[in-house]
């Protein structure tokens, strides 16, 4: 009788779940929703989802329902009912609604890893308040102080990593160095043994993100959660020490991003909540270092596959040297600008594999698009193909072509090119990220010859996009600067 109490109550438990979901799908089925399938229950389409992006396949997965139900259609998500909305319009109605209609806030993954006050989750004056203090470090003027600085820790890095080893394994490299150079530039973490132990928490922490919201031991989620507060535990102390610095007059706010976040105050005039500071903390500490691996990482791939591109970079890269004048060695901003055609390379990269695939947002209140109702509660979910490998909007999609974003005979449409999102809710961190990506190739090409050592190595999404191998390469020291 025991034995069977445990049993009833998850028996009573799984029917009562099973009965609000009936309820809940049930009460869809009155509106209007868009035509598509919610999968099997709680998971819905989940895994299919991301094995598809495991096998950066997505946009098949995508073509497939498209080609059912239409560029509209409704599926389930990461535990939540979520409608598609493929195309500019698509990409308009979402990113551009007001934050009372669809709000920013994301799967349960998602929010449990960042954390409720996250930029992300934020919405109205507090997001405008948070986001005014962030773009304090990454509007240009500041932009420019952090070249200089950021060409020496990515020299210095590289000529470690070449005298150490032959091999590289660019991806593992590119995501460790954008980790450093965050931890450098942006929050001034010093102390070596924090910075290791909370790269390894960050990486775990971002494989939950896009996982499912299982909080059972040993599941990726579960996992992730973990990882959040071990960064949470070891952020304290070094967040009372700053706040001790600000007070005492040591240290100013204008130092770095988290001494920022610690002076900040509210609508009030009030400190704000320690918990906003470290949901901020790790959303830009997890996500930032990740978003720019990725393009790093995928820049030396299409290097090491196209001569006619990479003897284009290259010869772009070493024109800079040439025309410096004096004993200067380091990178200026004004050579940042100069590096027009590597730029082109990455926006064209970016074009043909998003950093992003997409998207959520939440609907806050019933609404429709296209004749369609979306209820409250729902998710929605916007996708970069349907815009990126449109050939109304871009000739030749499948075509790599950098030329395509110097001086294009027609401008691309608004909400059509979506590396970094669009609307209110566009990446702060994409200028930071050119800055970051350009330093990077300009020292690797200046610096290496390499080879790759997997030549017909896949992408795949893992959830961001790359080399499904890591992306081993044989490396030598440039023979001649000439």
């Amino acid at each position: 009788m025991v034995v069977g109490i445990p049993f009833f109550v998850l028996f009573a438990s799984t029917l009562s779940l099973a009965f609000l979901l009936s309820k809940w799908f049930s009460k869809s089925q009155t509106k209007n929703v868009p035509k598509g399938s919610l999968g099997y229950p709680i998971i819905g389409e989940t895994l299919s989802f991301l094995k598809a992006q495991r096998q950066d396949k997505g946009s098949d997965w995508l073509a497939e329902r498209i080609s059912k139900y239409g560029p509209v259609f409704k599926t389930s998500l990461m535990g939540s009912p979520t409608v598609f909305a493929i195309g500019q319009a698509g990409n308009k109605f979402i990113l551009g609604s007001p934050d009372d209609v669809l709000s920013a806030k994301k799967p349960l993954t998602l929010r449990k890893i960042f954390g409720r006050q996250s930029l992300v989750e934020l919405t109205g004056p507090r997001y405008k308040l948070v986001k005014r203090e962030m773009l304090k470090f990454l509007k240009p003027e500041c932009l420019q102080n952090y070249v200089k600085k950021m060409d020496e820790l990515v020299n210095a890095t590289l000529l470690r990593e070449s005298t150490e080893n032959e091999t590289m394994g660019v991806v593992v490299f590119m995501k460790k160095l954008s980790y450093d150079i965050g931890c450098h530039i942006l929050f001034d973490i010093k102390d070596e043994h924090t910075r290791e132990a909370m790269f390894v928490d960050s990486t775990l922490a971002f494989k939950a993100i896009h996982s499912l919201p299982i909080n059972f031991p040993g599941t990726t989620f579960w996992r992730g959660q973990r990882a959040r507060a071990r960064i949470v535990d070891r952020m304290i102390p070094i967040m009372n020490k700053r706040r001790e610095e600000l007070s005492k007059g040591v240290l100013s706010s204008t130092n770095d991003m988290l001494s920022c976040l610690l002076a900040l105050r509210d609508e009030n005039h009030q400190p704000v909540d320690d918990d906003l500071i470290t949901d901020n903390f790790i959303f830009l500490f997890v996500a930032s270092h990740d978003t720019s691996a990725t393009l790093m990482s995928l820049m030396i791939w299409k290097l090491s596959r196209d001569p006619e591109v990479y003897s284009k970079v290259l010869e772009e890269q070493m024109e800079i040297i040439k025309q410096r004048e004096g004993t200067e060695e380091r990178l200026t901003w004004a050579e940042i600008q100069k590096m027009k055609y590597t730029w082109r390379v990455a926006q064209e990269l970016m074009r043909m594999i998003p950093p992003l695939f997409g998207s959520f947002r939440k609907a806050l209140k019933d609404t429709n698009y296209q004749g369609y109702d979306i209820p409250r509660g729902w998710q929605v979910y916007w996708a970069a193909y349907g815009t990126h490998m449109n050939d109304a909007i871009f000739e030749n999609p499948q075509q790599f072509d950098p030329s395509r974003f110097e001086n294009p005979t027609k401008p691309i449409p608004p909400y059509s090119y979506l590396p970094f999102g669009a609307g209110i809710h566009y990446c702060i961190g994409n200028e930071f990220a050119r800055i970051e990506t350009l330093t990077t190739i300009h020292n690797f090409v200046k610096l290496y010859e390499w080879s790759q050592v997997n030549p017909e190595e896949p992408i795949t999404r893992q959830p961001m996009p790359y080399p499904s191998m890591g992306l081993p390469i044989k490396i030598k020291p440039r023979s001649s600067l000439s």
